[in-house]
């Protein structure tokens, strides 16, 4: 199934020479050694995963099974008979045994991708397997022991899940024995343009060049100004998408957003109109220029506050502050 299975090897090294990549690898690899639950947290594309990847293959357990489950791919209601398994008859269509996660991930460890989104029935037996190592089988009574160890990760605020009362207290004080925040790309500096240059030399490779393709100075500025809300995973697609359209061997301008529609027709209200131009009434000008500016940029980024910055060559403070001025007339 795509949304679990087992790493068999480390293919994918983590890139980075920013220190403070570098911090969070060292913390990474302190913790592996030590026989206990990791949380991940990061935003969405930041590496989760090969963060997980390099904790299970620098621990004791790195010759058994790493076990990987993405809770946000699973229906909430087949969450529990894909972590458990389940008994022949335990439900209809269920016409034999199947183990569950928890038992493949025997004696190695089991990955917990979008934990904050595990039902709180299921955080129960969780929280069962970690205190005592047991479970049952959806559909039996037969208690099965379990030797694993579990690693979560997550894009929320587990705290904050905890006090609305969507996350177990007591699942996360026995799971954050470790908590390792993986730094946003934003946060990397000039790994930003380590990893562009990776990337294009895969995707040249790939497209059948002679050679990789060199970012303009222009398009190396922009990188680095860029807040990459997607992280690495967007910073993947943008630099592959302007490899495969290069026709020379300099890249001098890179698309942040497919989704800018070149077609998209501009409304004769949204354009200046000389007649209003009264230099006693400056501030009202001002106004309503950044007002249509501001709603211009976030109709075009689907309302991304920080693509909408980069569209206007402003901060995403300097943004920020304009969108809390105006934000009642947006």
């Amino acid at each position: 199934m795509p949304m679990a299975h087992q790493q068999k090897g480390t293919s994918q090294t983590p890139l980075g020479e920013s220190e403070i990549f570098l911090n969070f690898q060292q913390d990474l690899s302190r913790a592996a050694t030590v026989d206990r639950s990791v949380l991940i947290v990061g935003e969405r594309g930041s590496g989760k995963e090969l963060a997980a990847l390099r904790l299970h293959y620098l621990s004791q357990r790195w010759q058994q099974r790493l076990v990987t489950v993405n809770c946000a791919a699973l229906p909430q209601s087949l969450i529990e008979t894909e972590l458990f398994g389940y008994e022949a008859g335990a439900f209809t269509g269920a016409t034999k045994t199947r183990k569950g996660r928890f038992e493949e991930a025997e004696g190695g460890t089991l990955f917990l991708d979008e934990i904050g989104l595990i039902p709180l029935e299921v955080q129960e037996k969780i929280l069962r397997v970690v205190e005592y190592g047991t479970f049952e089988r959806v559909g039996s009574s037969t208690t099965h022991e379990v030797d694993v160890r579990i690693v979560g990760a997550t894009n929320t605020d587990l705290p904050t899940l905890c006090r609305e009362g969507k996350f177990k207290e007591d699942l996360l004080d026995r799971l954050s024995f470790e908590v390792l925040f993986l730094p946003p790309l934003r946060e990397r500096g000039e790994d930003i343009l380590l990893l562009a240059h990776y990337f294009a030399s895969k995707m040249a490779l790939e497209c059948g060049f002679s050679d990789t393709p060199v970012f303009s100075s222009e398009v190396q500025k922009r990188l680095i100004e860029y807040p990459w809300p997607g992280n690495v995973r967007e910073l993947k697609n943008v630099i592959e998408r302007s490899v495969y359209r290069s026709n020379n061997k300099e890249i001098t301008h890179v698309q942040f957003n497919p989704f800018e529609n070149p077609f998209t027709p501009i409304k004769e209200k949204d354009e200046p109109k000389e007649e209003a131009f009264d230099l006693k009434g400056y501030q009202n000008a001002k106004k309503e220029l950044d007002l249509r500016y501001l709603r211009r940029s976030l109709e075009s980024t689907f309302h991304n506050q920080k693509e909408a910055a980069e569209l206007l060559h402003v901060s995403y403070d300097q943004f920020r502050g304009l969108y809390r001025k105006y934000k009642e007339e947006i």
